[in-house]
């Protein structure tokens, strides 16, 4: 038995529930949200399909009924206000920052053994603060921004390439921020070969580009920020550390002197499995891979000051 909660029933936090739901990850999913109604409204709709998908998911939603979520084996933390177009993440701290400090006090009076994946923007900075306030170990409190972000990038890679998305490995570390990411082109790759065998340098700057204004992209298209691909990244997550997976998912991860950093949560490659981030990963970056990791780096720490600025770490 499992049971996974997911804070926020908007549109990211509702598409995480309903994949869990959907894949059967966990024997039971709670979505929580301070609208009235909201998260039991989803839910409803959610087990309507149980009976046409020949799944039996136990769902629950909730009104800010926290015991409801008691004894979860993972939360999810999506809470908060979207991005709206031509807004940054960055200027969502000031808002979120409260939210997400209020969610974790919830979350681990409830579930004090719970493994959290934070989702929130801006995610870096937001996985700082949990981590810091809530005394969690690092390999229970992380981020989930990398996931996606590589998502992005072998999507791009797969339209340049005309090639099947699933032959292709590419990997995203650094802030998630369409300025603070770092996508590996020097790790990319397909069919084993790399991506650079197949398309030209100018052809691989123009994915790394799009990549990087991913999000942006689809906030302009859709007028709010994307949910399909973020709220299925924040599962496969969910899903590595329920069945013990063991995949390697660039996560937003509190570094102890990994590559070069202490007091930072950001992203890098990383073990998920039962126990959370089980090792990370230092693999080799180029000169130039290594110069914009570090660029990230001090971005993230820019934000972070933010925190305490406004007082809330």
């Amino acid at each position: 038995m499992s049971k996974v909660t997911v804070v926020g029933a908007g549109n990211v936090g509702a598409t995480c529930a309903n994949v869990l739901a959907i894949k059967e990850t966990a024997s039971e999913v709670v979505l929580i949200d301070i609208k009235e109604g909201l998260a039991e409204g989803k839910v409803l709709d959610m087990f309507q399909t149980e009976t046409l998908l020949d799944i039996d998911t136990k769902l629950t939603g909730v009104t800010n009924d926290y015991l409801k979520t008691a004894g979860s084996d993972v939360v999810v933390i999506t809470s908060g206000i979207p991005r709206k177009p031509g807004m940054t993440r960055e200027e969502l701290i000031g808002t979120n920052a409260g939210i997400v400090k209020s969610v974790m006090e919830s979350v681990i009076e409830h579930s004090p053994n719970a493994i959290v994946i934070i989702v929130s923007n801006p995610m870096d900075t937001m996985t700082y603060l949990a981590a810091k306030t809530s005394g969690l170990p690092r390999n229970k409190v992380f981020g989930m921004g990398g996931a996606l972000d590589s998502a992005r990038f072998k999507c791009y890679l797969s339209k340049a390439l005309d090639a099947n998305i699933n032959e292709i490995e590419g990997m995203v570390i650094g802030g998630h921020g369409d300025t603070t990411m770092v996508p590996l082109v020097s790790k990319a790759t397909y069919k084993g070969s790399p991506v650079t065998d197949f398309i030209s340098e100018d052809a691989v700057q123009q994915v790394v580009a799009d990549t990087m204004v991913g999000g942006a992209t689809l906030t302009k298209l859709l007028g709010t920020s994307a949910w399909y691909a973020p709220g299925a990244a924040a599962a496969y997550v969910v899903e590595s550390i329920l069945k013990d997976q063991k995949k390697v998912v660039p996560s937003c991860v509190s570094l102890e002197g990994e590559y070069g950093q202490s007091d930072i949560c950001i992203g890098v490659p990383a073990v998920i499995g039962r126990n959370g981030v089980e090792k990370v990963l230092e693999i080799k970056l180029s000169d130039k891979e290594k110069a914009l990791f570090e660029e990230s780096a001090a971005a993230v720490r820019k934000t972070n000051d933010v925190l305490k600025e406004i007082g809330v770490l």
